[in-house]
């Protein structure tokens, strides 16, 4: 008797300009940009929260993790302008990626690409918010908060 084969989750191939990895122990994040919604996780035994998402807490060691949404709005630390990118990237140059301090934890990614970034300002509110690719894939990028 042949025990069945297990089919991979392999949600987290949809994430990203290109996606270096088919599956992750937090899969659940892609179903969250989906629903539009930018999600970290939270260590119930030690409260540290982590983005992007971790399965498992540094910290404490712990694996009791619960879903938390990424909402309101960050303080935009630091951003760059990017002329050169890695080897699957180099069709959306020229971009830019910044740092939001939520307080608690940080948010790296992408500024959304039609914000001139002359009117980018280190201490400015910014958002995180989830994005659908023109090719399908899904990530998440900065707008100003309003």
């Amino acid at each position: 008797m042949t025990t069945p084969k297990k089919e991979a989750d392999v949600r987290f191939k949809k994430f990203g300009t290109v996606s270096f990895t088919d599956t992750t122990k937090v899969n659940d994040f892609i179903d969250h940009l989906e629903a539009g919604k930018v999600t970290g996780t939270l260590c119930k035994k030690c409260n540290r929260r982590f983005f992007p998402p971790r399965a498992d807490c540094c910290d404490c060691l712990s694996s009791d993790m619960e879903w938390f949404e990424v909402s309101g709005t960050g303080r935009l630390v630091s951003y760059s302008r990017l002329e050169y990118a890695p080897r699957g990237f180099d069709g959306d140059l020229p971009y830019a990626i910044a740092l939001l301090d939520y307080g608690d934890f940080k948010v790296f990614g992408r500024i959304a690409a039609d914000i001139p970034l002359e009117e980018m300002e280190i201490g400015m509110s910014m958002k995180a918010v989830s994005n659908v690719l023109p090719n399908g894939q899904l990530n998440y990028v900065f707008q100003k908060a309003e």
